[in-house]
């Protein structure tokens, strides 16, 4: 009976010490890398249209060089951004050096899953509000580093967003009213 005991109790802290390391090095797979101090934008620089944040002064923002691992169904966030001259999204693409259309479905991905722009020029699959919609990936949305005027005073991006623009909101029938920041899933097309 003792033996049996024992036996039960080894197994029990094995499926404990298994599933502790499994969630453990999922956690690891993509923690922060560090923080920048927010500075104060000076006067017009920083671009507030569709909600766009802007660095506030002393205040601390996480960084990331990396992102959830990519999945048939990968968990979001996703964002709005203008890619048109002049809007929210500061300069050209990283992709192309281009400006694109707001009635254009073009995407910026988190630096993680930009992967140095392997994704570059190619097409994804957001799904959300039970429709779906294939749009470019035409820029970075930096997790590594923001506040500054190459990225708008803006923060740096959290390491879950797809950064898109208006066309792709449109595409999912998601009412104006809930644009901004809204859970859904993407994959590779």
């Amino acid at each position: 009976m003792k033996n049996s005991s024992l036996g039960k109790s080894i197994v029990v802290l094995l499926i404990f010490a298994t599933l502790t390391y499994c969630l453990d090095a999922r956690l690891q797979a993509c923690q922060p890398s560090g923080s920048i101090r927010g500075i104060k934008p000076p006067p017009g620089q920083c671009n507030p249209e569709n909600d766009s944040d802007c660095c506030k002064q002393g205040k601390m923002y996480t960084t990331y060089k990396c992102s959830p691992s990519v999945t048939g169904n990968t968990k979001a966030v996703l964002t709005l951004n203008s890619f048109q001259k002049g809007g929210d999204g500061g300069g050209p693409s990283e992709c192309d050096n281009q400006y694109h259309s707001d009635d254009t479905p073009v995407v910026a991905l988190s630096t993680g899953w930009y992967s140095g722009g392997d994704r570059c020029l190619n097409y994804i699959t957001i799904s959300a509000n039970g429709r779906s919609v294939k749009a470019k990936v035409v820029d970075e949305c930096d997790s590594t580093m923001g506040c500054d005027d190459e990225h708008d005073y803006q923060p740096p991006c959290p390491n879950n967003i797809v950064d898109a623009s208006k066309a792709v909101w449109k595409a999912l029938g998601i009412p104006e009213g809930g644009w901004g920041d809204y859970d859904i899933t993407w994959s590779d097309a």
